[in-house]
């Protein structure tokens, strides 16, 4: 993508609001995720790697994980859900997009390629784990909300489905951004970006997750003492097991 074009895309981005506005963040989001999409997709026609230091291209991931704008949204409402999902929609499938950028088509993952990339886009996968953790969690809270408000017969099968599958499926995400973004962590304040990102919204996943997953992730965390590789973020995840604990 053309270096100018990027630039006027972020200019875009700085119009003024009165206040936060989910709608209005999820817009530059999606805007900036477009581009980076753009970006990456050029860069690979030319046998090149994407640079996620320039700092345009910084600026676009920023907008779409942007951890600022999202603390500072007001109380969660069952309305958020009209375009937050949206967000973590776009998130993560930018997030996909260098975290998997090479990898060869196939029925299983290409570890080689991923583990360059975890090498080479660690500090940026740290940022889109922490935000996406942050931004599940939102989810899931404006999630029970909108469950809470249907009448009964708003509440059908297909409804009920799919908030159960989002239920079991945070925890499965769970699981996995701990094995990948703080086991597979190289820089010790990466694996504390994530790890506090789950013990900020421990009380989210504790009252969220199924009883079966909760004690599923107690399990699977219970020696995270001998592959954690920072004191913090153990003392982060431990915090977070224990909320689980409790719940169950």
């Amino acid at each position: 993508m053309p270096i100018v074009r990027i630039l006027l895309i972020l200019f875009a981005f700085v119009s003024p609001a009165l206040a936060q506005d989910g709608a209005h963040d999820l817009a530059a989001a999606r805007d900036a995720a477009k581009a980076f999409k753009v970006y990456v997709d050029a860069v690979a026609k030319k046998g090149e790697r994407p640079d996620l230091t320039r700092p345009e291209v910084a600026a676009l991931l920023g907008h779409v994980f942007d951890l600022d704008a999202l603390a500072a949204l007001p109380p969660v409402q069952a309305s958020d859900m009209n375009w937050l999902m949206d967000w973590t929609d776009a998130a993560n499938a930018t997030h996909k997009l260098f975290i998997l950028y090479g990898s060869k088509p196939g029925p299983q993952p290409d570890l080689a390629a991923l583990a360059r990339n975890m090498t080479e886009y660690g500090d940026q996968y740290a940022v889109a784990m922490s935000f996406m953790i942050r931004g599940m969690a939102r989810e899931a809270v404006a999630g029970q909300l909108f469950w809470a408000e249907l009448a009964p017969e708003q509440r059908t099968r297909i409804r009920e489905e799919g908030f159960l599958g989002f239920r079991k499926n945070s925890a499965i995400y769970i699981l996995t951004t701990v094995c990948a973004a703080i086991q597979g962590a190289s820089k010790p304040a990466n694996a504390r970006l994530v790890a506090a990102a789950l013990r900020d919204t421990r009380e989210v996943w504790a009252s969220f997750l199924l009883p079966q997953d909760r004690a599923r992730v107690i399990a699977e965390l219970a020696d995270l003492p001998k592959w954690a590789p920072d004191e913090l973020a153990r003392a982060d995840l431990a915090t977070f097991t224990a909320a689980l604990q409790v719940a169950n």
